[in-house]
């Protein structure tokens, strides 16, 4: 057993966790969990959890469907917004076959793959994602969708829900080990924008999940009722897409980020809008 699979077990029963979430994602990045009781976690570290992977988005057949979720312990970390005790955490899993082979369809082994390659050539591949998106007033069933303000770029804007909401949102994912550079009003409407620290392509695919997960705990931590999800909205400037998360007051849409001018390659990811990343060749 390594020293950060002791430390995850330790941390566990010192802080009284009673549940822990094995996190990973199907093909189309949708976020899977199962909690597991403490006892388990050796098993699961030293052999993988077994699942149905005929029932997660393109991961098998039925007749191949036998899978296993084998925790990282280095992604361990504790959620902040459950009671301290009993405490929750959550850990990212990598995908395996029975016999221990990584599954081709885990989107985390084949980012691996591409890192391996990059490294290959020589280069280390880091990511530095600005994420967006809008907060609004109303249900999006009650009509247009309304922004929570009239705000522009970097406006100042004292008691504020975007504000606010960004500050909690901050202190949870710094609470998580996730760094985060600076945040501020975006040029639309309601438009907010938090800015995580670079890091490499991995643990950055990791924090992103994180992040809209933790965007969708504070949604509901600000609302008396369940809201429900937006459609995409010609009223509001650069909609990324339908797929969106609950927030204050009501809704958070997901927005696109601005082409920058900048002295690096970047591409962005449908499926991270406001992200890009940067290749750089390392030294020999």
């Amino acid at each position: 057993m390594d020293k950060q699979t002791e430390f995850v077990l330790r941390t566990i029963e010192e802080r009284d966790i009673r549940f822990v979430r094995l996190w990973f994602t199907d093909v189309l990045g949708t976020l899977k969990s199962v909690a597991v009781a403490p006892a388990e976690l050796e098993g699961a570290f030293a052999e993988g959890l077994g699942f149905d992977g005929s029932a997660i988005e393109g991961f098998a057949r039925v007749y191949e469907s036998d899978m296993l979720a084998k925790p990282d312990p280095a992604t361990f970390a504790v959620l902040p917004w459950r009671a301290e005790a009993p405490g929750v955490a959550r850990m990212f899993c990598d995908i395996l076959m029975p016999d221990g082979a990584p599954s081709y369809a885990d989107p985390r082994y084949v980012l691996k793959r591409a890192l391996s390659r990059a490294a290959d050539m020589g280069f280390t591949f880091y990511t530095h994602p600005e994420v967006e998106f809008y907060l609004l007033k109303n249900h999006p069933s009650d009509g247009a969708p309304e922004p929570i303000d009239n705000y522009g770029y970097f406006d100042n804007s004292p008691q504020s829900v975007g504000y606010d909401f960004r500050r909690q949102a901050i202190t949870m994912l710094e609470a998580m080990g996730i760094s985060v550079e600076f945040s501020h009003h975006e040029g639309g409407p309601g438009q907010q924008e938090i800015d995580l620290r670079y890091a490499d392509a991995l643990t950055t695919a990791d924090n992103l999940m994180t992040f809209r997960t933790v965007i969708k705990e504070v949604a509901w931590s600000r609302v008396s009722t369940p809201p429900s999800c937006p459609s995409r909205s010609a009223t509001l400037p650069d909609p990324a897409c339908t797929r969106t998360s609950p927030s204050s007051r009501v809704t958070a849409m997901p927005s696109m980020s601005r082409e920058r001018r900048t002295s690096c390659r970047r591409w962005h990811a449908p499926s991270s809008p406001g992200s890009f990343v940067t290749l750089r060749r390392s030294p020999p």
